[in-house]
C-alpha cells in the first residue's frame, strides 16, 4: 500500500507539472500570436532574436493542448483512481511514443524518402504562398536569416514562384550576398552560392548530434516512465477491483 501511495503522488505531481507547463505554453502561445509586438517589448534586447517565437504561435497553443490534455488525464486519473482515464493517458503516451520512434526509423533508414516528402511540402509552399501568405513569408524569412541559406535546396526552389514573379524576376534578400538595398537577381544569386536550408539544418544536427541526442532520449525516457507508472497503477485497481 506504501508504494501504491507514493507511486500515485508522484504521478500527480507530475501531471500536475504538466498540465501547469502546457497552460503556460497555451497562453505565450496565444500572447505571440495576437500580440506579438508587446511579447517582443517584454524580451527587451533579444527581441531581435526572437522573431521566430511569434511565427510558431499556433504551434505553442497546439502543443500546450496536448500537454494540457495529457496532465488533466494522469492527474484526475490519478487522483481518483480511475482505470478508465489511466488506461487513456497510457494509450496516447504510448501512440505518441511510436510516432516518434517510427519518424525517426523512417528519417534514418529512409532519409532520401524523407527528403522527398519534406522537399515536395517545402517547394510548393515556397513557389506558391512565400510572399502571398504572411505567416509562411515571415517563418521562411526568419529561417533563411537565422541559418543563413536561401530556400529548401537552393535559390533555384523560388524561381517562377510567386515572389519571383511579383518582384521582377528577383529572389529574396536572403539568396545573395548583397546588401539589401540592391535586387538579389538570378546572376547575383547563382555567384552568391547561399546554401539550401535543408543542408544547412543536416549540419547544425551533426554539429550538435549529442545535444540532440540526448533531448531524444530524455523525452523518450520520460514517456516510458510515464507508461510504466500508468500501467502499474491501472493493474493495481484493476486487481482491487475484483
Amino acid at each position: 500500500m506504501g508504494c501504491f501511495t507514493f507511486v500515485k503522488v508522484m504521478m500527480i505531481l507530475f501531471n500536475m507539472f504538466i498540465f501547469l507547463a502546457g497552460l503556460t505554453l497555451m497562453g505565450v502561445g496565444i500572447w505571440v500570436s495576437v500580440d506579438g509586438s508587446s511579447f517582443l517589448k517584454v524580451l527587451g534586447p533579444f527581441s531581435g532574436n526572437a522573431m521566430q517565437f511569434v511565427n510558431v504561435g499556433f504551434f505553442c497553443i497546439a502543443i500546450g493542448a496536448v500537454l494540457v490534455l495529457l496532465g488533466f488525464m494522469g492527474c484526475y486519473g490519478a487522483h481518483k483512481e480511475s482505470r478508465c482515464l489511466l488506461i487513456m493517458f497510457f494509450a496516447i503516451i504510448l501512440i505518441i511514443f511510436i510516432a516518434e520512434v517510427a519518424a525517426g526509423v523512417v528519417a534514418l533508414a529512409y532519409s532520401s524518402f524523407a527528403e522527398g516528402i519534406l522537399k515536395a511540402w517545402a517547394t510548393t509552399a515556397l513557389k506558391e504562398e512565400y510572399g502571398k501568405v504572411e505567416v509562411v513569408t515571415k517563418i521562411w524569412n526568419t529561417t533563411m536569416t537565422e541559418l543563413k541559406c536561401c530556400g529548401f535546396t537552393n535559390y533555384t526552389d523560388f524561381h517562377d514562384s510567386y515572389y519571383y514573379n511579383h518582384n521582377a524576376q528577383n529572389y529574396p534578400p536572403a539568396c545573395c550576398t548583397i546588401s539589401s538595398s540592391n535586387p538579389c537577381s538570378n546572376t547575383t544569386a547563382k555567384y552568391s552560392e547561399i546554401q539550401g536550408c535543408f543542408e544547412q539544418l543536416l549540419t547544425i544536427l551533426k554539429k550538435n548530434a549529442n545535444i540532440v541526442g540526448g533531448i531524444a532520449a530524455g523525452i523518450c525516457g520520460v514517456e516510458v516512465a510515464a507508461m510504466v507508472v500508468s500501467m502499474y497503477l491501472y493493474c493495481y485497481l484493476d486487481k482491487h477491483a475484483r
